[in-house]
């Protein structure tokens, strides 16, 4: 039975999904959340200390600012495919300079049990590594 837990939680994430994202503020800066892999998801929690009330984007006004993340995968740990262990990390983004009108993209992955994340550039260029805090089971 405790396998089956998380998938149980999946439509409840997804159902988040559900409401439309607003337009982005052109006096802001727009920041998209995007997990590589299908079974993962990428959630923003917090903002400069403030937590969020929608995990689907960050809206940042220009200049310095501190982000935070929750990036949830499956793990295949067993060789045998079975069982994988749902994972949570936490990633900080710590960012000088944000500008107006600009469209970022956070994007997470994993390699195994490492876990990367980059800010990049409405044209692909990589401005920023993330800081992993912590990985555990969820």
């Amino acid at each position: 039975m405790r396998g089956r837990f998380p998938w149980l939680t999946l439509p409840l994430l997804l159902a988040g999904c559900a409401a439309p994202v607003p337009e982005p503020d052109p006096r802001m800066a727009w920041v998209e959340l995007q997990a590589r892999e299908v079974t993962s998801l990428l959630m923003a929690d917090w903002q400069d200390g403030q937590r969020l009330r929608d995990g689907r984007y960050f809206q940042v006004a220009p200049g310095a600012h501190e982000l935070e993340a929750t990036y949830r995968y499956y793990y295949q740990g067993n060789p045998m495919g079975r069982n994988p262990l749902a994972t949570s990390c936490w990633l900080r983004l710590r960012y000088p300079d944000f500008t107006a009108g600009q469209r970022y993209r956070l994007e997470a992955w994993n390699m195994s049990t490492q876990v990367y994340a980059v800010l990049y550039d409405s044209a692909g260029r990589e401005l920023a590594e993330v800081e992993v805090l912590g990985c555990g089971l969820y």
